[in-house]
């Protein structure tokens, strides 16, 4: 009898847990390994911090549906691992041996790397529900007193999609409010330029974001480090296109949210010859590590090189269509290995992403996600904006029912096939 244990109970651990259990026999056993009793849908974050969503509305107690499935899981999270002697060290002083692990973590989020930046500074975040929760909490403070807002993402990160959709959500929301003319907004991030997010652009997405935070009144500063951080006031460090700093602001605010650069979580950097310097994993085509062959990783905590050098730090991002992609090459690894066959399925690697804007919303795709592309192309229109609350509410019913459909392109795929025969093919 076989032991996976999966770690990370989000957008890549639960899908994973469903379909290695329905992969694998009854003889084997399948543990999955949360910090929370909670599946989160991290997408839904801008909306629950602006008063949207509710925490109800947004995430799903997992214990049950689990069970229902022949799941074993833990709600107290791994604080180290012994992969020489395939043991798990967890919070509540428990260990766990295993023959197979699937690391799908998710980042530690680098706040700590900008003086002043995060929830324990002097910024918000939406990474996470509890962020996002603290977050409206602040915004309605904000509310009674507009001013000056920031939102952006820091030197270093590569998920620029939440911070562009926070920024469009915010401004439709003061809009519906009837202050937006009381809050100047400024667009602070690493990327080269706008609309690069991390992918060295998407189509004409430079030109179709840039329209879209002009049509907001939405001011923008690209090549941009965070310094620090003040109580209502931030540096940013402007650098030319050689990397070399060229104008130095001081950006006030009253509500500021930046996305923070990411890292492997700490149980899983400390373990040797498993990850890189920043703590991600090091896997070969087939999901697997490098150095520890019963060892496979999924979703934010895989190293994926960045697309493109760019005069200040970006990374890659790994999408939710990518992540779904992983774990299916992993489950169908794990099986044939156990089987005694050769692990030889791999991820396709792809970017598609719907991104809500508040009352529209853009469509990028990507195919591959790093370039030169098969396909690249972006569109905007308030289809996607009701298409992502669709989406939500279908990804939450397949985990609340422990469906192994590939959610994303049974899905996605479909909204951008009904897109396309408007005449707007992908």
């Amino acid at each position: 009898m076989a032991h996976v244990a999966i770690i990370g109970a989000g957008l890549g651990g639960v899908p994973c847990a469903y379909e290695m259990r329905k992969r694998l026999s009854k003889a084997h056993r399948v543990t999955l390994i949360g910090s929370s009793p909670y599946f989160e849908f991290t997408p839904s974050n801008p909306w629950v911090a602006v008063g949207w969503r509710n925490l109800a509305k947004t995430r799903i107690a997992l214990r049950e549906p689990l069970a229902a499935k022949g799941i074993d899981w833990i709600d107290h999270p791994v604080v180290s691992i012994d992969a020489e002697r395939r043991t798990l060290t967890l919070a509540d002083g428990r260990s766990l041996d295993y023959d197979y692990l699937v690391i799908a973590t998710g980042p530690k989020l680098a706040f700590d790397e900008v003086p002043g930046l995060g929830p324990d500074g002097h910024t918000e975040s939406v990474c996470t529900q509890e962020h996002a929760v603290r977050a409206w909490e602040r915004y309605q403070l904000f509310l009674e007193r507009p001013g000056p807002v920031v939102i952006g993402a820091a030197q270093g990160a590569s998920c620029f999609g939440p911070a562009y959709e926070f920024a469009m959500i915010v401004d439709a929301d003061l809009r519906k409010r009837k202050i937006r003319d009381r809050v100047p907004m400024t667009f602070v991030t690493s990327e080269p330029y706008i609309g690069h997010m991390g992918l060295g652009g998407v189509g004409d997405s430079k030109g179709l974001m840039e329209s879209e935070l002009r049509q907001r009144h939405i001011k923008w500063i690209t090549n941009a480090k965070v310094s620090a951080v003040g109580g209502e006031s931030m540096t940013v460090l402007e650098h030319d296109e050689d990397g070399k700093p060229r104008k130095e602001h001081q950006v006030a605010f009253r509500f500021a949210m930046v996305l923070p650069a990411f890292k492997g979580v700490d149980a899983v950097a400390a373990v040797p010859g498993l990850c890189n310097a920043r703590g991600f994993v090091l896997i070969d085509e087939h999901q697997r590590s490098t150095k520890y062959p019963n060892i496979f990783s999924a979703g934010v905590c895989v190293a994926i090189p960045p697309v493109e050098a760019t005069p200040v730090p970006t990374g890659a991002p790994k999408t939710g269509y990518m992540i779904e992609s992983m774990v299916t090459a992993i489950c169908e690894n794990v099986a044939a290995d156990i089987g005694g066959r050769a692990a030889n399925a791999r991820a396709t690697w792809n970017a598609i992403c719907l991104a809500d804007f508040g009352d529209t919303g853009a469509a990028f795709v990507a195919l591959p996600e790093i370039p030169p592309r098969n396909v690249t192309w972006a569109k905007v229109g308030k289809w996607v904006h009701l298409g992502k609350i669709a989406f939500e509410k279908y990804f939450l019913r397949k985990i609340r029912t422990g469906s192994t459909t590939p959610v994303y392109e049974k899905y996605v795929l479909k909204l951008l096939g009904i897109v396309s025969l408007k005449g707007t093919k992908p």
